[in-house]
C-alpha cells in the first residue's frame, strides 16, 4: 500500500519546533558557561598574564569580587528567563484540550464521523466520536485533531444530514465531504468508508484510503441475551429488510411478530424469540443473521422459491419455536459473534495496516477494552505448568500475567513468557494487606482474573464476553457464604444465565476494584454492579472451529 506521509506544513512545523528546542538548549548552556566563576577566573587570569602592568595591580579585587559573588544563586533568574521548550505532542496534546478532546489519546480513538445512526450506537463504546455535518465539517475539522476519518454509507440514506451523499444532485455535500477527504490527506490521517448500505457509486470514488465492505459489526452493548428472561413477545420472529418486503403468509397464521431491521426494539424482539427468521439474499442478511445469533435466537433462512429438500417454514418455525436453544448452545452462538464478528473485533480488522500519522493511538486500541491480566501465586513448579497449560489453551488468551517475583524463575512462567504473554512481577505486599491487590497494583490492563487453578478453555472468553455484554464491573459465581454453588434457582433456563446479583465471588472484575482492597461482599454496596454467570457449559454443539486463540486480545 502507498504509504501516507505527513502533510508539508506539519513536517515543517514539527522539525521548526526541534530546532527551536535545541536552539534554545545550546543558549541555556553557553549562558550557564559564560556565568560560572571558572570561566570568569579564567578570562582574569588570561587579561592579567596579557598586560602585567594595571592588571596585576586589580588581579586581587577582581578575584575577591568573584569569590563575593560565587555564593549567589542564579539559577532560578536563568530559569525563569528562558522561555519553556514546547514539543509537537505537547501542541498536540493541548490542541485536544482546547478542543475537549483531551484525555482519549490513549483510551479510544478520536475519529471525525460521518456515519448513520446505527454505526454511530455501534462505535461509541470503542471510538471517541466527532460528527460532521455538511454544514460545518470544515469548522470541526479545523478545530479538532483526530486519529481517523469514519464514514459509511448508510450516512448517506433518506433523512440524514448527509443524504445522498456522492450523487451529483447533491454537489454541495460531495463537495464537503471529499474537502474532509482532502484535509484528512494532509494530515496524514487515514480515511475509512463501511460500505454497508446502498449508496451512489461516486462515494466509493472519492478517494479514501480503505472501503470495508460490511458493516461495523456487531455492538454487543446492544445485541445480547442479557436480559432475555426479562424480554416478552412470540417466541418466533419475522426481520424485514425492508417496509415493503412481502411476509410469508405461513408466519402470520403462526403468530410469528414482524419487525424492521431499522427498529428500535428491534434487538428486544430478537431477545424475546426463539427463533428468527430472514429473507435470504439481501444485503442485510448476514447482519440480521449475526444480531440474532448474539440475542439467543437461531436463525432460519426464508426464500420464496426453497430448493429441493428445504424444510418448510411450517415445519422448522414450529420446531424451532418449542425447542429453544440450549444453555451450551446459546453461550456457543454468543461466543462466536464475541470472538469473530464483534464491532471492536471488526474496527481493529479494519484499520489494521493502516499508515497513522505519528503520534496516533495503534489500531487495536479498540480491542484494547477486552485485555485480561490473570493475577496467579503458583506454589510450585506443578502450579506453575498448570497455570501456562491452561493460559495457553484459552480461546481468549490472556494480556499479561502477574506473579509474585518468587515465582518468576519457574519452567511454567518461563514458558508463558516464550509464548509472547508479558509476564510481571511483584514483590511481597506488608503483613494483611490483600494478596489480590498487591498482584492489580503491577497489572496495567482494565480487568483481571484472579487464578484458583480451574480456568477452562471457554471460561475466560466468555467473562469478558458477559462484561462486555452487560457493562457490569465485575462477573462470577453467586457467593454463596462458603457453600457450593450448584446453579439452583438461578440458572434454570438457558435465558437465565446472565442475572444481575448483590455479590459474587469474582472471576473478572475490573482492575481498579481488585486494588483497592475491598472485601467482594462490599462491592455491591460500594457501587459495583455483579453479574453471575452460569457455570461452564463447553463448547456447544453449534460452535464452529475457531483457530485462532488470540482473537479478540491485544498482545
Amino acid at each position: 500500500m502507498k504509504r501516507r506521509e505527513q502533510s508539508q506544513t506539519e513536517q515543517l512545523k514539527q522539525a521548526l519546533t526541534e530546532r527551536e528546542a535545541q536552539l534554545q538548549e545550546a543558549r541555556a548552556r553557553l549562558a550557564s558557561l559564560e556565568a560560572s566563576t571558572s570561566l570568569q577566573v579564567g578570562r582574569a587570569l588570561t587579561s592579567a598574564a596579557k598586560r602585567p602592568g594595571r592588571s596585576l595591580v586589580r588581579l586581587p579585587r577582581d578575584l575577591y569580587r568573584l569569590w563575593r559573588r560565587s555564593g549567589e544563586s542564579r539559577h532560578v533568574q536563568r530559569r525563569q528567563s528562558a522561555a519553556p521548550i514546547r514539543s509537537f505532542d505537547a501542541e498536540r496534546q493541548e490542541a485536544r484540550l482546547l478542543t475537549g478532546l483531551a484525555g482519549f489519546g490513549e483510551e479510544r480513538l478520536v475519529a471525525a464521523t460521518v456515519v448513520g445512526p446505527e454505526v454511530q450506537a455501534a462505535v461509541e463504546p470503542y471510538i471517541r466520536c466527532v460528527p460532521l455535518r455538511p454544514h460545518d465539517a470544515q469548522i470541526v475539522m479545523d478545530g479538532v485533531d483526530v486519529d481517523l476519518v469514519l464514514v459509511s454509507s448508510s450516512a448517506a440514506g433518506a433523512g440524514s444530514p448527509w443524504a445522498h451523499v456522492g450523487d451529483p444532485a447533491t454537489a454541495d455535500r460531495t463537495r464537503a465531504l471529499h474537502w474532509v477527504l482532502e484535509e484528512a490527506a494532509a494530515r496524514g490521517v487515514p480515511t475509512v468508508l463501511l460500505d454497508d448500505a446502498p449508496a451512489p457509486p461516486a462515494l466509493r470514488a472519492l478517494g479514501f484510503d480503505r472501503v470495508h465492505d460490511g458493516d461495523a459489526g456487531v455492538p454487543l452493548h446492544l445485541f445480547n441475551p442479557v436480559a432475555a428472561a426479562l424480554a416478552t413477545g412470540t417466541r418466533a420472529v419475522y426481520v424485514r429488510a425492508r417496509e415493503d418486503e412481502p411476509v410469508p403468509e405461513i408466519l402470520a397464521d403462526l403468530g410469528a411478530r414482524v419487525v424492521d431491521a431499522d427498529a428500535p426494539d428491534l434487538a428486544e424482539a430478537l431477545r424475546a424469540a426463539n427463533v428468527a427468521v430472514v429473507a435470504e439474499g439481501t444485503p442485510a442478511t448476514e447482519r440480521l443473521r449475526r444480531r440474532a445469533r448474539a440475542c439467543g435466537a437461531r436463525v432460519v433462512g426464508h426464500t420464496p422459491t426453497p430448493g429441493p429438500g428445504a424444510e418448510d417454514l411450517a415445519v422448522s418455525v414450529p420446531r424451532l419455536r418449542e425447542d429453544g436453544p440450549s444453555a451450551s448452545q446459546q453461550r456457543a452462538l454468543l461466543r462466536q459473534v464475541f470472538l469473530d464478528e464483534a464491532t471492536p473485533v471488526r474496527l481493529a480488522a479494519v484499520l489494521d495496516g493502516l499508515d497513522v500519522a505519528p503520534g496516533t493511538a495503534g489500531a487495536k486500541l479498540p480491542l484494547r477494552g477486552r485485555q485480561v491480566a490473570v493475577l496467579a501465586e503458583p506454589e510450585g513448579e506443578a502450579d506453575a505448568e498448570r497455570l501456562a497449560a491452561e493460559l495457553l489453551a484459552s480461546r481468549l488468551r490472556p494480556a499479561e500475567v502477574v506473579v509474585p517475583a518468587a515465582a518468576a524463575a519457574l519452567e511454567g512462567v518461563r514458558r508463558l513468557r516464550s509464548e509472547g504473554v508479558a509476564v510481571r512481577t511483584v514483590r511481597d505486599g506488608a503483613p494483611g494487606t490483600d494478596r489480590w491487590a498487591v498482584l492489580a497494583e503491577r497489572a496495567s490492563s482494565p480487568w483481571a482474573h484472579p487464578w484458583r487453578g480451574n480456568l477452562t478453555e471457554q471460561r475466560l472468553a466468555d467473562l469478558v464476553c458477559a462484561a462486555e455484554c452487560s457493562g457490569a464491573d465485575a462477573v462470577g459465581t453467586p457467593d454463596t457464604d462458603g457453600e457450593p454453588f450448584d446453579g439452583r434457582g438461578y440458572f434454570d433456563r438457558p435465558t437465565e444465565q446472565y442475572v444481575f446479583v448483590g455479590s459474587v465471588t469474582p472471576e473478572l472484575a475490573r482492575t481498579g476494584l481488585f486494588r483497592r482492597g475491598w472485601d467482594p461482599r462490599e462491592w455491591n454496596r460500594r457501587g459495583g454492579r455483579l453479574l453471575a454467570l452460569g457455570q461452564d457449559h463447553g463448547a456447544g454443539g453449534d460452535d464452529p472451529a475457531h483457530t485462532a486463540a488470540s482473537t479478540g486480545v491485544v498482545g
